[in-house]
């Protein structure tokens, strides 16, 4: 049997996780929880890396929490999980989230972190606490309120049931859907357009967006030493693409 585990690629400046667990539907062990947030730390590190993909192996995006690592100390477990999902809301980086079959309850989770999620139809979307008595953490709980709304995601929490692509979408829990056989060069195509841009542009807008709109000055400091928004005025004038250089890793 396979070990289950978090693989990762960095193709074309984008770097691909893939959350792989065949057993259980790709559901995430403590190992693999633990495992997350230095992975990021390493990929955030890279000057390589302008984006990210987050998905799951083979046909399901991942069906949560392995339950039975809930058995032993489930407080542990959520401290995990939290940990995983603020690290992930925290890359620096544009994050998408590539959703096929279920993304259920810690899957959803991680997917809610990310800034981005395209799904292929037929995808199944579900918050599930409830069938289990766990209370939800509340910086998952305001991230989902964030995307959802309040009463969408009180049907999610209180209930815990699945909801197709036409409703994700919607209610906007996800950005794209796509037919079956689509995703993938979406995604790869999406995300070469994102490693194309600025990440100056790209990191402050992320924080601005989740509501850190106290680093103004930090962040037309780093615009004024860089050398971005001259190049993109250059390139447009010229009519070619431009060349960006900004990034947090190396701007000191």
């Amino acid at each position: 049997m396979e070990e289950p585990q978090l693989l990762h690629s960095v193709t074309d400046s984008v770097a691909t996780v893939v959350i792989r667990h065949p057993a259980k539907r790709n559901a995430m062990t403590a190992a693999m929880w633990a495992a997350l947030p230095p992975l990021l730390g390493a990929l955030a590190a890279d000057p390589g890396v302008r984006a990210l993909v987050l998905t799951g192996d083979g046909g399901t995006f991942c069906a949560g929490a392995d339950i039975s690592t809930l058995r032993g100390s489930p407080v542990e477990a959520q401290r995990l999980a939290v940990a995983a999902e603020e690290a992930l809301a925290a890359f620096p980086k544009p994050a998408l989230a590539a959703v096929r079959g279920h993304c259920v309850g810690g899957g959803a989770q991680l997917a809610a972190a990310c800034d981005l999620r395209f799904a292929e139809e037929g995808a199944l979307f579900g918050v599930t606490p409830a069938k289990l008595g766990i209370v939800y953490p509340a910086s998952a709980t305001r991230r989902l309120v964030s995307l959802v709304g309040p009463s969408t995601a009180k049907y999610l929490l209180f209930s815990g049931e699945l909801i197709g692509t036409e409703r994700a979408l919607r209610t906007g829990l996800v950005d794209e859907v796509l037919p079956v056989g689509a995703l993938d060069a979406r995604v790869a195509g999406f995300t070469r357009v994102l490693a194309s841009r600025s990440l100056l542009t790209q990191a402050a807008a992320k924080e601005y967006a989740d509501g850190r709109t106290d680093r103004d000055g930090h962040w037309l400091e780093q615009a004024a030493a860089s050398d971005d928004t001259a190049e993109g005025v250059a390139a447009f004038l010229e009519r070619r693409a431009p060349h960006f250089t900004w990034n947090a890793v190396t701007s000191g």
